[in-house]
């Protein structure tokens, strides 16, 4: 048996934030310092850099595992199955529910567990859990879902990445403009057709690498240093993935033995364009190549970096048609990859 997307679905929050807000923003050092620039040069340099232009934030009446729900609704309807046969339901995440106006994460009960609740399953077989994983988590859960249905405990799985990453976001860093609110959802099913998950690759680096993304207090010194807030080192961060995603990429897909010309499409976490863009063309420099025009669809520019959500919201947008000069077709080779705090990494390749 292998493991078959036959439904996707997402939701995009109706809240954009452009870059231009964040002009009366102070931004300081980690030594609570001003840079001594303007934020128009701040941001401009920002945006140079990882593409983005504006995100999306979930209404304040929203939280994580609302958005997970809405993207599971739409994967089901697209997948045209009862939500009754689902054998596991798996959310990605890394801070649960966090209500606007607090930090504070929620995860009593699971967001899965939110989600399962809110589909309204009877079934108590349909087991709901979450799992922590860094930005790689959807990938991750596609692992899991894959094992499950390869060892024939399962048959259907709704496997789902959710964040509000607005929420734990120090507004004092620079580096709260990268992230982003947002979902997306995939039904897997078992197949006898020789498509789906093809092979994986998955890696933890904790020796020196651990703690690159980290919970952090405000660089504003006069706040609580208790309140803790999503902080990382970029620069090791990029030096990083840089090295070990093309490396991953190459194991996984020499694993299944088809040739670097066949793969169509690289689906890659949105967390950086310049990053991104490094990684893909580090990894077919390791097959002797230059990187295809075309092979490297992005969302960032308008979407932000949303965590566990940029995979799947990426899919379901090129599925959808709702990329510009940008499609998926059947027997396409894709590769997906994505590389997040642990440090963990994981590539996987499917065929449609």
């Amino acid at each position: 048996m292998n493991a078959k997307i036959i439904g996707t679905g997402c939701y995009i929050p109706s809240e954009i934030e452009n870059n231009e807000q964040f002009i009366r923003h102070e931004f300081l050092n980690d030594q609570g310092k001003g840079f001594g620039i303007s934020n128009e040069v701040i941001i401009e340099k920002f945006q140079a850099i990882t593409g983005i232009q504006e995100r999306r934030y979930a209404k304040n009446h929203l939280n994580s595992s609302d958005l997970g729900f809405f993207a599971a609704e739409k994967a089901i309807g697209n997948a045209n199955i009862d939500p009754e046969e689902l054998d596991y339901i798996i959310v990605a995440h890394n801070f649960g529910d966090v209500k606007f106006g607090t930090n504070q994460s929620d995860t009593l009960p699971s967001l899965a567990s939110r989600v399962k609740h809110a589909l309204r399953i009877k079934n108590p077989k349909c087991v709901a859990y979450d799992i922590l994983f860094g930005c790689p988590g959807w990938i991750q859960a596609m692992i899991q879902a894959n094992a499950f249905i390869k060892s024939g405990i399962a048959k259907k799985c709704l496997v789902i990445g959710s964040e509000t990453l607005s929420r734990i976001v120090d507004k004092y860093d620079r580096d709260s403009m990268i992230y982003a609110d947002g979902a997306g959802a995939a039904v897997v099913s078992a197949t006898e057709e020789n498509t789906g998950i093809l092979n994986h690759e998955s890696a933890t680096y904790t020796y020196e690498e651990a703690y690159f993304l980290y919970y952090g207090s405000s660089f504003n010194k006069t706040l609580s240093p208790d309140t803790k807030y999503i902080k990382m080192n970029g620069r090791k961060i990029y030096e990083f993935a840089c090295i070990n995603v093309p490396s991953a990429m190459k194991a996984c897909l020499d694993k299944t033995g088809i040739g670097i010309e066949k793969v169509k499409k690289i689906l890659i976490h949105q967390a950086n364009e310049k990053m991104d863009e490094a990684i893909v063309k580090r990894f077919y420099k390791l097959y002797g190549m230059d990187m295809p025009e075309g092979v490297l669809p992005m969302s960032i520019h308008k979407l932000g970096n949303s965590s566990v959500a940029t995979i799947p919201t990426l899919l379901d947008l090129i599925t959808s048609g709702k990329i510009e000069n940008q499609s998926i077709e059947n027997g396409d080779i894709v590769i997906f990859a994505s590389v997040g705090a642990g440090m963990n990494i994981n590539a996987m390749v499917y065929q449609f």
